[in-house]
């Protein structure tokens, strides 16, 4: 087992090679190491290299109501009035701190995401 940090795309791709080669082998053993430190090092370069950001608050509740097959309607009796859904995809109006309460509740979508700016 010869680990290095991972620092160039070659570096990475040949990381991501051996993780594939050694994907099956039993924790504990010499492989099952080598495979648990070459995957906290992916990750790390995948981090620094690949950051992946945030949604948008309004695409990812319209992306969790498609996934739950949730309708304008429903999310309307979530949030208590229909004219708001259209106000808030609109943009028109912000969701509020009760809005993302009941939206993180119903909707399991992180307050994190519901809580970010947009336009």
């Amino acid at each position: 087992m010869n680990i290095q940090p991972i620092t160039t795309e070659k570096d990475y791709q040949e990381a991501l090679e051996r993780l594939e080669f050694i994907f099956d082998a039993k924790k504990g053993t010499l492989e099952g190491n080598e495979l648990e430190i070459l995957s906290i090092l992916i990750d790390k370069y995948e981090n620094e290299n690949f950051p992946i950001e945030m949604p948008n608050p309004i695409e990812a509740i319209k992306f969790r109501m498609e996934q739950m097959g949730i309708s304008n309607k429903e999310l309307a009796d979530i949030l208590g009035y229909k004219s708001r859904v259209s106000e808030i995809f609109t943009k028109k109006r912000k969701l509020s701190l009760a809005m993302i309460r009941k939206l993180h509740t119903h909707l399991s979508i992180p307050t994190e995401v519901l809580i970010r700016e947009y336009n």
